[in-house]
């Protein structure tokens, strides 16, 4: 699986796209999950050929004690899903930056 993590609308669909194609593949002829958000558990990952997440905590903290802990299980979900993944991409500006 190839996990895909920015901001909304960072261009992880393109990077995607391009990383399909420049394995031979089109996007849409691979198991697509375009919104990590929506898996239950990182188990489900194993089903998907890439993933696409968008990343949160990057600005301030919620307030509010009930954001504050979505905020926290879904970096928690992002690190089994960076644990889980064969390869993980960073993307910014449309820019897709490996980190694994």
């Amino acid at each position: 699986m190839v996990l895909f993590i920015g901001p909304l609308y960072s261009g992880k669909h393109e990077a995607a796209k391009a990383y399909a194609e420049a394995a031979g593949k089109q996007l849409e002829d691979l198991k697509v999950c375009e919104d990590a958000a929506a898996l239950t558990d990182a188990s489900d990952a194993a089903q998907y050929d890439i993933i696409l997440y968008t990343e949160v905590g990057s600005g301030l903290v919620p307030v509010d004690e009930e954001e504050r802990k979505a905020r926290e299980a879904a970096g928690r979900l992002s690190i089994r899903l960076a644990e889980q993944a064969d390869e993980v991409y960073r993307v910014v500006c449309g820019i897709a930056k490996k980190l694994k």
